[in-house]
């Protein structure tokens, strides 16, 4: 793909995207979660390697089997084509083997601490995912191309303080997934076309989202979780909670609905 067509998707925002609200909450939601990663400076080589190693357990061997799962279960021609091409640049490519690459470099190679650390939230998104919910799995995947685009440069700079000079995976995914995110935001789009009106509450197509926040939160805080990323207060929830009402109502907004949630519209495929 050339530099000309990548920078164009950066800048591509339809004038009457569906995509829109959810757009906004993945942004906000990786903003909040950039906000609260530990300074490298202060971690020890334990603590840097133990993320490295934890991201590794959880990437490693699921991102292509959850991405395999949206190819499976998306209704719409264009999304069954991007994501067959998202697959095909994986495979083609073997990021698993770059990624792992990074982690030896790094000294970082998972072992079975580190897989158990991330066992029950891994769990969690794996039962999700087995739902096999096109509009679901996709809007997660789409956050979590763009998270770890944003992640890279913090990825890398860890594995440079642990004496790395392996930088393959940081530099590629850097590049690649931010394409990707604006690709996939294309297959959401033509999957919400399809959508029975009125739209899904904003917690249904929401909630791969938080489940994968509070993996990566554990990928980072094997010890505290969402509390200590995020805190514990009522005020933090309250603003999630504001956050996921605004995107319900933008959603029906973008669907062009009544306040009282009844379609005009004919229903084309019902939500599962």
């Amino acid at each position: 793909m050339s530099l000309e067509r990548r920078q164009s998707l950066t800048l591509e925002t339809p004038e009457r995207s569906r995509t829109a609200p959810i757009r906004g909450y993945i942004d906000r939601t990786i903003r909040n979660l950039i906000a609260t990663l530990p300074n490298p400076e202060e971690l020890s080589p334990d603590d840097r390697r133990g993320i490295i190693a934890r991201y590794t357990a959880v990437l490693e061997g699921n991102f292509i089997y959850w991405m395999t799962a949206a190819y499976l279960a998306v209704a719409s021609e264009e999304a069954r084509s991007i994501i067959q091409d998202n697959l095909r640049e994986e495979v083609r490519d073997n990021h698993p083997g770059m990624l792992r690459k990074f982690a030896l470099a790094a000294r970082a190679v998972p072992t079975d601490s580190d897989a158990l650390a991330v066992h029950r939230n891994l769990q969690n998104v794996r039962r999700f995912v087995a739902r096999l919910s096109g509009e679901q799995i996709v809007t997660m995947m789409t956050f979590f191309e763009a998270f770890i685009t944003r992640f890279m440069p913090y990825f890398a700079d860890l594995a440079t303080r642990q004496g790395s000079a392996e930088q393959e995976y940081t530099e590629v995914h850097g590049v690649v997934d931010l394409v990707h995110t604006q690709e996939l935001f294309r297959a959401l789009e033509a999957e919400m076309r399809l959508m029975h009106a009125p739209p899904p509450p904003a917690t249904t197509l929401l909630e791969g989202i938080e489940l994968l926040r509070t993996l990566i939160e554990n990928i980072v805080h094997p010890t505290g979780g969402r509390e200590r990323a995020h805190g514990s207060d009522a005020g933090d929830r309250e603003a999630d909670t504001r956050s996921t009402s605004t995107v319900a109502d933008e959603c029906r907004t973008a669907f062009s609905l009544p306040q009282d949630g009844r379609s005009p519209h004919s229903p084309r495929r019902a939500i599962t």
